[in-house]
């Protein structure tokens, strides 16, 4: 089944793409949820066009993507967190705490969009995480996990 992605889809694809599925998953997940609608060759004609029309914009989008992506890899992140014995964290960080390091910073962004190896950090030490900030442009932001000082 072919169909024209409405939104941006985990593991699948983003806006505005054309993608295959199987019939049950397009049929009773994608399409009734709005993710997506059928690929006739009509939508396909005003899909074309649309993306002829959005173009310009795209570009633009991208460069202030790349303005951002620079200013988070200036950054110097720290992440507060308790730890035991050997490193080990009481807890752990992922990329909501990553998201709320960021915001703190000026630069809002949502956890969805901000990838930490292994889903959770449960060390301290040095991290690098990817962070999506436009379909074309993910940068990779480095970080240090580390407990308060006794």
């Amino acid at each position: 089944m072919e169909l024209i992605l409405k939104k941006d889809v985990e593991n699948l694809g983003f806006a505005d793409d054309v993608v295959e599925v199987k019939n049950g998953y397009g049929r009773n997940y994608l399409i009734p949820n709005g993710f997506a609608l059928l690929a006739t060759p009509s939508a396909k004609k005003v899909l074309a066009e649309t993306l002829k029309q959005r173009a310009f914009k795209e570009k633009k989008e991208i460069e202030d993507a790349e303005k951002i992506g620079k200013k988070l890899t200036g950054l110097e992140i720290k992440i507060l967190a308790k730890a035991g014995a050997g490193d080990k964290l009481f807890g752990s960080v992922s990329n909501a705490d990553v998201a709320e390091v960021f915001a703190k910073e000026g630069v809002e962004l949502e956890k969805k969009f901000i990838t930490v190896p292994g889903g959770t950090i449960k060390r301290l030490g040095q991290y690098e995480a990817s962070v999506r900030l436009h379909r074309e442009v993910i940068i990779p932001v480095a970080f240090e996990v580390i407990t308060k000082a006794k």
